[in-house]
Formats: structure tokens, sequence, C-alpha cells
């Protein structure tokens, strides 16, 4: 087995379900930082903030800090600054509080509602035809389309409810256009969580419940991958795709 230097971990499914606590996924990470490893939970949740991930975790046994939190806001947001030029970046945002506060604590953006640069769309849970006109507006007048992750549905402690990828699909339907998308399992936020950490994608190892997401999310950014059977997918689903780097049943059986 290769020696690790990096852990890209997932949450839900992996780390907790809901309101309750996967035992052995708090316990991986307690391994971790007793081997001197380091770790980043990688998250395509958009509707928390970093602190309100932070906190999460506490109520699952996990004390950590912000440099150990990346989501897809904070990706989208470093993904547009890298590529524009301009003082002043026009946003329409379609989200919650995780995806706001993030874009609005840099001063280089600013919302617009008529003509904006680029239409971010994250989860909404109050979405509303008005918000999606808007963005479909926008879009067919040039805007740049970004979905911050394609996650169709979402499991809940009512069953699975609607992700933001359909509300993306949604909005590429109307605008005629379709969005580029930042999580899970697109390449870009494996990219740029790397591009803060002092490793190599070859030292890297991504953990995750969910093969359509975290695992090919290692597969497309070419990042080792390892599976464990807590939350969505189950061995049996994936018994004629293509086979990530390691599958456990759980975290405890994963050697360091």
């Amino acid at each position: 087995m290769k020696d690790y230097g990096l852990f890209l971990i997932d949450l839900d499914g992996t780390i907790y379900r809901g309101k309750e606590t996967i035992a052995a996924g708090v316990r991986f990470v307690a391994r971790l930082e007793s081997a001197g490893k380091d770790y980043l939970f990688l998250t395509n949740n958009t509707t928390r903030t970093p602190q309100m991930v932070v906190d999460k975790l506490a109520t699952h046994g996990i004390k950590t800090d912000l440099k150990h939190v990346y989501t897809p806001s904070m990706a989208t947001v470093s993904y547009i600054l890298e590529r524009e030029t301009k003082n002043k970046i026009g946003v329409y945002l379609i989200g919650e509080i995780g995806l706001k506060r993030e874009f609005l604590q840099h001063p280089e953006f600013e919302l617009d509602d008529r003509n904006p640069d680029y239409v971010i769309v994250g989860m909404d849970r109050d979405l509303t035809y008005h918000k999606v006109r808007v963005a479909a507006d926008a879009i067919r007048n040039g805007a740049t389309f970004i979905g911050t992750n394609a996650d169709l549905n979402l499991p809940s402690d009512e069953g699975l409810m609607p992700g933001n990828g359909s509300q993306c699909i949604m909005i590429a339907a109307a605008s005629g256009k379709q969005p580029l998308y930042i999580g899970k399992p697109a390449p870009i936020i494996v990219e740029k969580a790397l591009n803060l950490s002092r490793y190599a994608k070859e030292q890297t190892l991504i953990v995750g419940d969910n093969y359509d997401t975290d695992i090919k999310a290692g597969f497309n950014s070419k990042v080792d991958q390892l599976l464990v059977t807590t939350g969505i997918t189950k061995s049996e689903d994936i018994s004629d795709k293509r086979k990530p780097t390691y599958i456990v049943n759980s975290l405890d059986e994963f050697k360091l």
C-alpha cells in the first residue's frame, strides 16, 4: 500500500449520516492525526460556511479548524479570480449562506441581477421561479454559467431530496447553455485543493462513500480513491464498473 501524505475526505456518508455519527470515520481522522498525516475535508455542500462545517464536525466528535475544510464555494471563487482581471466582477448567486458569504467576503465581486458576468448556482432550498428566470435570462445574454456541483439528489433524514444538479438542469433547459461544474466529480475542486497543499496527486488519496461523486472525482483528477461502503454506494453497485483503488466496508479496515 502506498504511503499517502494527504487525504481528501468526504463528509456525509463517510464521517456522518445526517445527525448520526459514523464512529469508524471519526476514528479514521484520529488515526490520521496520530500518524502525522495531512487531511482536508472535501465536501460538495455549499449551504454551509467553512465555520459551520467545523461546528458540525464538532458535534460528531471531531475537533478541527478552517484550514482543514474546502468547499465548492471556495473553489468557485478561486477559479473565477484566477481568470479575471476586472476590478469588479458581477455575479448572480443562487444559493444559501455558504455560497453567498464566500463570494461577498471578496471585494472583487458585486451582486448583479441585470447583467452579471457569472451566474453561480448552488443548492437553494428556497429556489423560486423568479430566480430561475433571472439566471436563464443572464446566461442567454452572455453570462458564464457555473454549477457548484452536479449532485442530482441529496440524502436527508426524510429520504432523497433534489440536489443542485437538478436545479442546474432546469436552468440549462431554460437558457440553452450547459454549466461548468466545480465540485466533485469534476476535477477542478480536487486540483484547487491540491494547490493549497504541498502534495502531488501521486501522494494523495480521496476518501468517500459515493462512487458517482467522490470516486469519479479521483478518476477524473488522477488521484487514488478509497470507497467506503457506509453511505450511498455498496460493493454490488459497482460490480460491472471501473473499480476504485481500494474498497472497504469500514474505515477501520484501512491501514495507514
